[in-house]
């Protein structure tokens, strides 16, 4: 089962609300989707969460004894830069040889071999990311050296496979973006208005009567980036179609 929850990124600005909106309007949903993958919105507006991307659900580990040295992958969700090192800061290990790591957000990505050869460690770390098909997440792996040399190629297998078994059966989730949107309607047209708002599903509903306008109410919301044109047409096909929607 997958679930909707909403990380706050956009408030929209009302003078006075008076309007008690409906309960069942503010309650999330489950839907479902394939195995191991469930969902969750997202508020920001910013162009790095623009549409849709899938990212892991919780911090999840694999660990492998290859030619006596123990390789623990950590794979975790990161929003940016910040948050990865501090990722990085609360799973590596001191004691350890070597504390390799790699993550991904949007197009930018990082990678540190921490004393391994060049392009031995973070590289087949970032490598088994992007092959995940995964956004925000960040991968360490920990190597307990063991005594006998892995060599170039063994080190890449080791680190890159490590990482990809670690993702590869790690909980996913498909964040969704919300647009924060605003339309003025008048009072005899909110209950059509929130009968078209609750079977899209929209979230953060607030309702100002302060508009300056006799006998017009702002009813601001927000919605999954992909239903933005399918809601629009709907309330205009039930309400008027002059009405015109605000969007940030």
């Amino acid at each position: 089962m997958s679930v909707a929850a909403t990380i706050p990124g956009y408030h929209y600005c009302c003078h006075r609300l008076n309007h008690r909106v409906p309960a069942s309007l503010f309650s999330l949903t489950t839907t479902p989707t394939t195995t191991n993958t469930r969902l969750m919105t997202s508020g920001s507006s910013s162009s790095n969460n623009a549409g849709a991307y899938t990212t892991i659900q919780e911090r999840v580990s694999y660990e492998k004894e290859i030619k006596k040295s123990k390789f623990i992958a950590i794979a975790g969700h990161i929003s940016n830069e910040q948050s990865a090192q501090s990722f990085l800061s609360q799973v590596r290990d001191p004691r350890a040889t070597h504390n390799c790591w790699a993550y991904k957000v949007g197009d930018q990505y990082r990678s540190n071999d921490d004393g391994e050869p060049s392009g031995t460690a973070g590289k087949p770390i970032h490598s088994a990311i992007a092959s995940s098909g995964l956004d925000r997440v960040m991968v360490v792996v920990t190597r307990y050296f063991g005594g006998i040399k892995l060599g170039t190629g063994g080190l890449v297998r080791a680190y890159g496979g490590v990482a990809s078994e670690c993702l590869r059966n790690a909980p996913s989730i498909l964040v969704k973006s919300k647009v924060p949107m605003g339309v003025e309607v008048p009072f005899e047209l909110l209950g059509v208005l929130y009968h078209q708002l609750q079977s899209f599903q929209v979230e953060n509903i607030k309702q100002d009567y302060d508009t300056g306008k006799d006998g017009i109410t702002m009813v601001t919301f927000k919605v999954d980036f992909d239903k933005v044109e399918n809601l629009e047409d709907a309330v205009k096909a039930n309400c008027r179609r002059d009405i015109v929607f605000y969007k940030h």
